[in-house]
């Protein structure tokens, strides 16, 4: 393997040839920042490059390895995290302008963990304005490696450009109404959305504290699961952190889908999927029924009124999240977050406990279709392909929005963990994605799901050219 293929070997692999000493992590982390200097100034996936830290890092992890003092499978291997979440020492703007100069003093669990597995944290990625649905008017917004036309996704946008253009080799993202999926389907790349309370939310900036998730975003389920496995668990600082134990998901993955009830509505989950969509899903349950699921169909939810419901719950979270500087502030923020706090801070009691009724009534609804069956097979987003144009229009177009939120919002509100996969691309050769939801802590059937379907099929194989 030559350098010029590096940055586009799996996590587990190139972990293993550090561990290994095949190679060093400084060598590796010196690449992919050769790579970022030549690559990310068209790309603009990074808000800040921690170049000498991360050799500094690179090189305490070659010395504890020939030390014999091996951390796991992250150890050595050069990753990087979204804007909003705390590193001790460097800026972290939550895609705000006015947060440019703020400096955390401790790291966010997640990333405390990341370091505590012995990986190289390369830097810090863009992301939209307060992790919300579009960039602050002042930000370059990354752009998608698979075409600039392209939409790179929301909100944790730099998160799926950087893993997918090879400029880490995986990454942290959250997701509120989609922010993990959306980046992942738009980029190609593997994204794991968790069991709300399965990763501690302690230092990272809210957006809406009980839709948040945090999440890996990598480049197959392998690599997801090892990053899901190093920062999962309860956390002193997060109460609301599950206390349910951490499986070994890369042990678990291995034992397939033989035998696994996978449901598919065939109306809901079709319509209103565009055909590149509706195709990449009927292969992928036909990929999983012959690796041993067995197909069951199922009639989901209603979910009309949870994607509806959404937008003021969100809302009104983020107007607490930001009442210290809106509407003081007000000028500083950019129009799209602004409205959004609007909306919230409009709300009333009487509406807030209905939203809160109705959202309880869904989540059990989903509960209970897990009594029928093991996962769930749906699209990612209704369609595929979609450009920075289009997207322009997001707010006012109510097909567009219904059908981009369709799949994702729903299981924020839910808190349900869910999987998001390439299955195919366009005409154009964009990348078109499908997603595996699961019961709440079942996360070890995502990545069994996902191993499965990736092992018979190459789509996470391919890589965009840049």
């Amino acid at each position: 393997m030559t350098n010029n293929e590096l940055h586009y070997v799996d996590l587990m692999e190139v972990g293993r040839q550090i561990q290994s000493r095949q190679r060093s992590s400084e060598e590796v982390t010196r690449h992919l920042l050769e790579r970022l200097h030549a690559v990310d100034t068209r790309l603009h996936s990074y808000v800040t490059v921690m170049a000498d830290q991360a050799l500094r890092d690179a090189r305490a992890a070659d010395k504890e390895i020939a030390a014999g003092q091996a951390r796991g499978p992250l150890h050595g291997v050069p990753l990087a995290v979204k804007d909003l979440l705390w590193t001790a020492g460097t800026a972290t703007s939550n895609g705000m302008p006015m947060l440019r100069d703020h400096v955390p003093q401790e790291d966010a669990t997640t990333v405390r963990r990341l370091r505590d597995a012995g990986a190289v944290l390369l830097g810090k990625l863009q992301q939209t304005e307060g992790a919300f649905a579009d960039h602050h008017p002042d930000v370059t917004a990354p752009v998608n490696p698979w075409g600039e036309t392209l939409w790179s996704g929301v909100s944790s946008s730099g998160s799926g450009v950087a893993t997918a253009a090879g400029l880490c080799f995986g990454s942290l993202g959250t997701d509120t109404g989609g922010s993990i999926r959306f980046p992942s389907a738009a980029n190609g790349v593997t994204g794991l959305k968790p069991t709300w309370g399965r990763v501690s939310r302690y230092g990272a900036f809210e957006l809406a504290a009980s839709l948040d998730h945090i999440g890996p975003i990598a480049r197959n389920t392998v690599d997801a699961a090892a990053i899901l496995g190093a920062i999962a668990g309860a956390d002193p600082l997060d109460p609301t952190a599950a206390r349910q134990p951490v499986p070994d998901y890369l042990a678990l993955m291995t034992r397939g889908v033989a035998g696994l009830r996978l449901g598919f509505d065939p109306d809901w989950g079709m319509k209103p999927a565009d055909p590149a969509t509706q195709a990449v899903v009927r292969d992928a349950l036909k990929v999983l029924e012959s690796a041993g699921a067995e197909p069951r169909e199922v009639r989901f939810p209603d979910t009309d009124q949870a994607v509806a419901d959404w937008s003021p719950l969100c809302g009104l979270e983020t107007a607490v999240a930001h009442e210290e500087t809106y509407p003081a502030r007000r000028s500083e923020y950019g129009p799209v977050l602004s409205a959004l706090i609007e909306v919230g801070r409009s709300l009333d009691a009487m509406e807030y406990q209905k939203l809160q009724l109705r959202r309880a009534d869904f989540r059990g609804r989903v509960d209970a279709l897990f009594d029928q069956v093991d996962l769930l097979l749906i699209p990612a987003v209704a369609y595929a392909g979609v450009t920075v144009e289009t997207m322009a229009s997001f707010a006012d177009d109510e097909a567009l929005l219904g059908g981009m939120m369709r799949y994702t919002c729903p299981f924020d509100l839910s808190g349900h963990p869910t999987l998001t996969l390439p299955g195919g691309v366009t005409m154009e050769g964009a990348p078109v994605a499908w997603q595996l939801v699961a019961p709440h802590f079942r996360e070890d059937l995502l990545v069994r799901g996902g191993w499965a379907f990736q092992r018979m099929t190459d789509w996470h194989r391919r890589h965009p050219q840049v």
